[in-house]
Order: structure tokens, then C-alpha cells, then sequence
């Protein structure tokens, strides 16, 4: 089959809507369940070709969650530590390593995943489809699915769920095409190939760059090459934990994205690790009630007559002070750029949230500025000489 009727595209007025191969060939996805739609397929392409790279540069089983044609989160399969499987509220399960990655990819920022779209590097097992069966999500592209996990997967949503297959030998054309307001632009389909060779020219002081370093770099960048422009990432421990796209400046994107990443640190306080939330509530709702906790205005939005929706009893607040001393202890982070710092204060803002290496393009007329304040931290930065915009 080479073509595909969707339902609508972007947005319910805008018809008629398909997907198809202008060369005649059948498509490279198989629509196992579900009806998904022009969005969908958007996210189900980029994130299929975010986590196969992430694959074929580590070696490791790799997952990701896309919202909106961009990542909220992706990860590559480490062991898990119980506080991170207490947080992603997974520590009542059994994690196969492709569910370990999923569980990450999504947990690192729960609330954008919310609805999100799945994809997997590895065929989905009967671990990642009950992962994905209690929560809220849109569909999922994967290689393969066992028996078990598809029917898992077909009886979620009332039996809904898309699920997409794709066919891993597919080779995407060398030139790729779309159009804008009638009209057709063209460009070489960006093919670059991201692993440790791209971080050779540490242009700091300080040269020293760890293997789990290195890992979480190119977790960064390849999770970048997917991301809307402009775009920042935060990686550590195998997993992006804070990513801020489609910005029209440099340091609001460091902000957002470091403000993720300091939101799934705080998360890992045992404050909030022991919060007294009441049986029935849900996951979602937790999500929601921790951000709040975690914010400065908790003691407003969680007045008397409202924290006993959530808790058996009113937590102590986590105070500025607190969440100051926490992050201090907040270190080893990587961070990615997809195009150079202009100034340092995006050094200056990543360093709050325990960046201790970085990897941009460079080429700034203020690199020497950039360096500096690198140097100023004792800071280790390569130089990967390659931009990475996504539009």
C-alpha cells in the first residue's frame, strides 16, 4: 500500500489528508491498530529516526516521547535506580530493557508526556506494552511487537490505541521535499552520522570527558537533530532530562530546558519522595500536585480545603532555601546545543543546574567569551563544528 487516508491533517478543517510514496512504493509502516493521524505520523517519523540512531550510536535499546514533533524525552536502557523507579512510578514493575528506556524517556518530564507518542528501537515486549497500558498516551511505532504485547496494546483506549509497525530495511530518498504556502522546498535529507568522533575538539582547559559523559552527549545531540529549533539539551544518567525547543533565543531555551532538568532533580528530594499522597489519586494528578509542590507558590495553591484532594495529611513545604541547598548537589550533567552560545550567560544559567560538559557547535564572534566563563567552572566543551537546526 501506498497511500493512507487520515482523518484530517493538522487540524479538523484542514482536508482531505493523506500520507503516500510519490515513487509508487508501498509504505514503510504497517497500521497494526488504531487510526492514527497527520500529527501522529509527524511524531511517529521523527521519533522512529531519533531512537534508531540513538541505537545504532550506543548499542543500547532506545526509547522516546514525543509530543507536538519533538521530543519531551529520550533515553537509552540503563539499570534503574529505586529512586528513579519510585519517580517514574514504575517500581512496582518488571522492567525489561526496552521498558527500562521507555521508562525514562517518558519519566524524565512526565507532564509533557502526558498524550504522548511512543517509539521503541526494539520489538515491544509484554513489559513496555503493561508500561504503556496505564498511561495516557497517543500511539507507538516500534520494529515488531510480540503476541503479548500487541494485544496488550489493542485493548487500550477501548481498543483505539494506534499502534504502527515500520519496516527497519526502509531507506529514506537522498533529497526530501515539502511544501509551505504552495510552494516547494527541497534539501539534501540531513544524514549526519552524531557518535564520539564529533567530540574530539575540546577547545576548554579542562580535557577530561568520561565515558558516561560521552553517552550522554550524543543522547543530547541526537535528541537535538529531532528537536523544533532553537533547541537545548540536558542529558545525564542515559536519558535527556530536560529539553527546550522551538525558541526564538539561545538563553531561553538554556532556561527552559535547565528548569526541566532541576524539576526531575527536586523530584529525587525525599521530601517529595515522601509525600503522602492518597490512594485513589492518579498518576497524572501526582504529576501535577508534585510540579506544584516543587513551585514557590505551594503554600497558595495548596490552601487548606484543597491539599485533602490529594494528601491523607498536609506535607511540609519545600522552601526556597531547601530546593537551593538540593540543587546544589545537582552535578555531572551533559549538555547539548543545537547551534553555537552567543554570550556566557547560557554557561552561567547551565551551570545551576550541574552542567559539568557541553557540546555545541561553536563559531560565535564571542567563543572566547564562551570559553572563559567554561573555564571559569573548570567546565569541559567540545567544539562539534555541526549545526543541528530541525524545522
Amino acid at each position: 500500500m501506498n497511500e493512507l487516508e487520515l482523518k484530517y491533517g493538522c487540524n479538523p478543517n484542514q482536508k482531505p489528508s493523506k500520507i503516500f510514496m510519490e515513487d509508487g512504493k508501498d509504505l514503510p509502516v504497517t497500521v497494526l491498530n488504531g487510526r492514527p493521524g497527520y500529527i501522529n505520523f509527524l511524531d511517529a517519523f521523527n521519533s522512529w529516526q531519533l531512537v534508531s540512531e540513538l541505537k545504532a550510536a550506543t548499542g543500547l535499546p532506545s526509547a522516546a516521547s514525543f509530543k507536538h514533533v519533538s521530543p519531551a524525552g529520550a533515553a537509552v536502557a540503563t539499570e534503574l535506580s529505586d529512586t528513579l523507579k519510585k519517580i517514574y512510578f514504575v517500581d512496582d514493575l518488571e522492567l525489561s530493557p526496552i521498558a527500562s528506556a521507555y521508562a525514562k524517556a517518558r519519566g524524565a518530564d512526565r507532564m509533557s508526556s502526558y498524550g504522548d507518542w511512543v517509539a521503541l528501537s526494539d520489538t515491544c515486549d509484554k513489559e513496555t506494552a503493561l508500561l504503556l497500558k496505564r498511561e495516557v498516551s497517543d500511539g507507538i511505532i516500534a520494529p515488531d511487537y510480540t503476541e503479548e504485547a500487541l494485544e496488550i496494546l489493542k485493548s487500550k483506549r477501548k481498543g483505539t490505541y494506534n499502534v504502527v509497525k515500520v519496516d527497519t530495511s526502509y531507506t529514506p530518498a537522498a533529497i526530501e521535499h515539502k511544501q509551505v504556502f504552495g510552494i516547494t522546498f527541497e534539501q539534501g535529507r540531513n544524514d549526519l552520522r552524531i557518535d564520539a568522533d564529533m567530540l574530539k575538539n575540546i577547545v576548554t582547559d579542562n580535557k577530561e570527558l568520561t565515558e558516561a559523559a560521552k553517552r550522554d552527549l550524543i543522547i543530547a545531540l541526537i535528541t537535538l537533530k529531532y528537536t523544533q529549533s532553537n533547541s537545548v539539551c540536558y542529558a545525564k544518567d542515559g536519558q535527556a532530562i530536560g529539553v527546550g525547543a522551538g525558541q526564538q533565543s539561545r538563553i531561553h531555551c538554556t532556561r527552559l530546558a535547565g528548569n526541566k532538568a532541576d524539576i526531575w532533580y527536586l523530584r529525587q528530594n525525599p521530601k517529595v519522595l515522601s509525600l503522602p499522597f492518597r490512594d485513589d489519586i492518579r498518576r497524572p494528578d501526582r504529576d501535577n500536585t508534585i510540579d506544584v509542590y516543587i513551585s514557590d507558590d505551594y503554600e497558595d495553591v495548596l490552601a487548606d480545603g484543597v491539599w485533602e484532594q490529594f494528601f491523607t495529611v498536609k506535607p511540609e513545604p519545600l522552601t526556597r532555601e531547601e530546593k537551593k541547598e538540593w540543587l546544589k548537589t545537582f552535578s555531572g550533567v551533559s549538555l547539548g546545543s543545537d547551534a553555537f552560545f552567543p554570550f556566557g550567560d547560557n554557561i552561567e544559567r547551565a551551570k545551576r543546574s550541574g552542567v559539568q560538559y557541553i557540546a555545541q557547535p561553536g563559531g560565535s564572534i564571542r567563543d572566547d567569551n564562551v570559553i572563559d566563563t567554561c573555564n571559569k567552572y573548570n567546565m569541559t566543551m567540545a567544539f562539534t563544528g555541526i549545526r543541528l537546526f530541525h524545522h
